[in-house]
Parts: C-alpha cells; sequence; structure tokens
C-alpha cells in the first residue's frame, strides 16, 4: 500500500478561491489528493478571505501575508509561506508560478522536497515589460536551479525550457472545468440566443489580445454578439481602454466564477476566440475544447499543440487576419461542424489523470512509492 504523504502547496491566491489557471489547478489537485487519503495544506493570501476557517473540505488552510499589487502580491505572500513551509513537516511541497523561482533556496537549505510547475513564458508577457520581465527571467531560472523537478503543462514548454536553460521538465497539463449543464439561465440574463454569439475568455491583459480581437470583430460586421467574459483585479489602464468600447454588439460579463454558468456559456456560443499568446495548456481552450467548441485561435505553437485533432480556423495577430478569419469561419462553420462531430478530449485534459501524474512525481520525488 502506497505512503500518504503530507503535500504542501504554494503560490496560489488560495483555496478555494477560483480566479486563473492556477486556483483551478490546486482546487482540483487538492481535492482529489485529499480524496485519496492524503494530508494537503494549501498557502492562501491572508487578505483575499473574509473567513478564514483552518479546514474546507478537508484540505488544510494557512493564510499568509500579502499586499494585493499586480507586482507584489505573489512574491510577498510566498516568501512567508515557504518560511512557515520550511519549518512544517511535510513530505513534498508543490509550488506553482515561476516567479517563485528564487524561494527555492530556502526549500534547498531546509532539505525540502519540491516540485514547481512554472506555467508559461512570463518574461515575454507585455505586463511585465522592464524590470518584471527581467525578473521573470532570472526567476525561471532560478527555478530549474533550486527545484528538484520542474512541470510544464505541455510539451512546446517543456521544449523551450530545455533549449533555453538546459533543463528536463515532466508535461502535466491542466483540466477543464465544464459541468454537465442544460440550462440557460446565464443566456437569459444577457439577451443571449444560442449560435447568436462568439465567446472571449480570459483575463483583459495585452498578451490575450482581447482588445485586438474585439476590434477586429466591430469591423468585421458579423451579425454575431461578442461575449467577453473576465477583467483584472487591479486598475489597469488596457483593461480600462477595451470596457469602454462602445458598441451594442458587445457584452462584458466581468468574472464568471461560477462553473455552471460559464459553461452555459461554452455550450450554446456560436464561436470561442482564443487570443492568448505566450502560456502553453491554456485551460479556457481546454474547456472549448471538452465542449467541443468550433475554435478560431491566433497561430501560435502553443495553440496548435492544443488544436491538433481538431479543424479550426488560425489567424495572426492583426486586424485584418483576425477580421478575414471571423467571415471565413462563418462561411465556413457547417464544415467546421461536421469534422469536429466526433472530437472527444484527450485523456491527458482529464483532471483524474492529472492527479495520478502529479502523485507519480510526487512518490519519485520522495522515494516511497512501495511503502
Amino acid at each position: 500500500m502506497d505512503k500518504k504523504l503530507k503535500i504542501s502547496i504554494i503560490g496560489s491566491r488560495g483555496y478555494p478561491y477560483v480566479y486563473s489557471g492556477y486556483e483551478t489547478l490546486v482546487r482540483e489537485l487538492s481535492e482529489r489528493l485529499v480524496s485519496k487519503g492524503h494530508k494537503v495544506r494549501v498557502y492562501c493570501h491572508r487578505s483575499l478571505f473574509k473567513n478564514k476557517p483552518n479546514y474546507v473540505n478537508g484540505i488544510e488552510l494557512v493564510y499568509t501575508p500579502s499586499i494585493e499589487t499586480k507586482l507584489l502580491s505573489q512574491i510577498v505572500n510566498s516568501f512567508f509561506s515557504f518560511i512557515h513551509a520550511c519549518f512544517s513537516k511535510n513530505d513534498v511541497i508543490l509550488v506553482v508560478n515561476s516567479a517563485n523561482g528564487p524561494f527555492g533556496i530556502f526549500t534547498k537549505i531546509f532539505g525540502k522536497k519540491t516540485c514547481i510547475n512554472v506555467d508559461g513564458l512570463e518574461w515575454l508577457r507585455p505586463k511585465w515589460k522592464g524590470l518584471g520581465s527581467i525578473y521573470f527571467s532570472f526567476a525561471s531560472k532560478f527555478a530549474t536551479i533550486f527545484f528538484d523537478s520542474v512541470i510544464t503543462d505541455s510539451i512546446e514548454m517543456k521544449n523551450i525550457y530545455q533549449k533555453k536553460f538546459k533543463t528536463p521538465s515532466t508535461v502535466i497539463a491542466y483540466g477543464s472545468t465544464m459541468t454537465s449543464n442544460n440550462s440557460f439561465e446565464l443566456l437569459k440574463k444577457y439577451n443571449l440566443k444560442k449560435n447568436k454569439f462568439y465567446l472571449i475568455v480570459g483575463r483583459l491583459i495585452p498578451d490575450n489580445n482581447s482588445k485586438l480581437i474585439i476590434e477586429s470583430f466591430i469591423k468585421s460586421k458579423s451579425n454575431k454578439k461578442l461575449v467577453i467574459v473576465g477583467d483584472v483585479p487591479y486598475r489597469d489602464n488596457y483593461a480600462i481602454k477595451i470596457k469602454n468600447i462602445n458598441s451594442e454588439r458587445l457584452i462584458f460579463t466581468g468574472y464568471i466564477n461560477c462553473q455552471n454558468k460559464l459553461t452555459q456559456l461554452y455550450k450554446n456560443c456560436y464561436g470561442y476566440i482564443h487570443g492568448h499568446e505566450y502560456g502553453g495548456t491554456n485551460p479556457t481552450m481546454i474547456n472549448a475544447l471538452d465542449l467541443n467548441c468550433n475554435v478560431i485561435a491566433l497561430n501560435t505553437k502553443f495553440n496548435r499543440e492544443m488544436l491538433r485533432n481538431k479543424k479550426v480556423i488560425f489567424f495572426e495577430k492583426k486586424i485584418d487576419s483576425i477580421k478575414n478569419s471571423i467571415l471565413k469561419f462563418e462561411q465556413e462553420f457547417n464544415i467546421l461542424k461536421n469534422k469536429n462531430s466526433k472530437y472527444k478530449l484527450p485523456s491527458i485534459y482529464n483532471w483524474d489523470y492529472i492527479a495520478k501524474q502529479y502523485l507519480k512525481l510526487f512518490y519519485e520525488l520522495t522515494n516511497c512509492q512501495n511503502m
């Protein structure tokens, strides 16, 4: 019988707070690990939680300080979380976010078994230009030095870390958060009809290219509507400019953290438009694939990897290219729908499979698989 592990998770905003792919990973993984009898501790941003229970769904929660600004929130929180974890009993520590790379020096000194999920090419993201970009580049390098194992979420990201940092990594993807849902409640709220709207889901940041997509959509003269789900948790000029674009064909919902409601939009949209540029496996794309949405996507190697078994329309990062792709999508919609009729989400994007992959890695790090 396998030994039951004590696992600490650092680097997300916490549990059960759901905001991005990292929080989704922490939730889906933690709950599955606890159900298998393992002890899981998640470190949370103290300022984000009004109520602070010690346990939720069998998961231990530790609330450490943070400064809720774009640049410092995670770094400050991770510093205190790492110190706490180093003086605590645990078999293995899972860290998410390459920004935490330098803190691996603490776990190295204390002899803690650690692995880090490094996510995307943070040093290339426009929101981290200047010193932020330099920090992420160095932090990602430190992650490959101080941690016992590096986790990447796609083959293409694995190749980048191998080439740039000369470091092998274990590929473990993300999974879908969609539910079994036949409700039209949210569609009624926004006066939407099935197959009469396109959908964008993601933070309103430059590397998701929401502004470019919205401007291109308006120029396309499509008679569909465009629903934009997402925002940013801080005051940001780019996000403000997007929300100030005035058109009766645009619907801004802000954040939708309820997966049942989000499922309604994915399931009933005419097409999902994906402009994410620098990530590996993107959770919003996985959701679209899980419900077999027809897709228009930015032409990147990461998107091509996720979409390799599906017929889609790709576009380049230009207004005319996006506009023409929307027009082509509408002209070829029935062809795309027929070719994708038998598409099934690959098992690598299944959360039960993903949890098994993480647990396998944890056992390898602790050398106690057969105990």
